[in-house]
């Protein structure tokens, strides 16, 4: 007995994650049905017009924000921002640039930069054992 291969499926809150995407702002279609990988590669490679208006307009899940930002989803929940955002309101809160953001932005910049100092710091540590051997 041969078995054929099924394609792989995912639930539409999996594939509008991976495309990026706020999940309520989507067709109904692509809500109601599942998507398979193909189907995602299609939409990726190939976006139709409903997906490259959402990607530009918005509205963005918090994700899609928070990079926007240049900060982190705890950043956004600490600023009071729990709602999807549009680019509009994106692009109004970096003019803006309240206190809150300000601050948000330095944390992550302290964070990205301990981040790498430890990195490099663990590479060294490799480099070193690697010449003692």
């Amino acid at each position: 007995m041969t078995s054929h291969p099924t394609a792989q499926t995912m639930k539409p809150a999996t594939a509008a994650k991976k495309l990026g995407v706020y999940l309520p702002a989507t067709p109904t279609t692509f809500r109601q049905g599942v998507i398979t990988r193909s189907e995602l590669t299609a939409l990726q490679t190939n976006p139709p017009a409903w997906l490259t208006e959402l990607r530009r307009t918005g509205p963005h899940p918090r994700p899609v924000i928070a990079a926007k930002l240049g900060i982190s989803i705890t950043g956004l929940t600490r600023g009071g921002i729990t709602q999807p955002l549009t680019t509009e309101q994106i692009e109004a809160l970096q003019h803006d640039m309240p206190e809150w953001l300000k601050k948000e932005r330095t944390t992550q910049a302290e964070v990205r930069k301990e981040t790498l100092r430890l990195k490099t710091k663990q590479q060294q540590g490799q480099q070193q054992r690697g010449t003692t051997r």
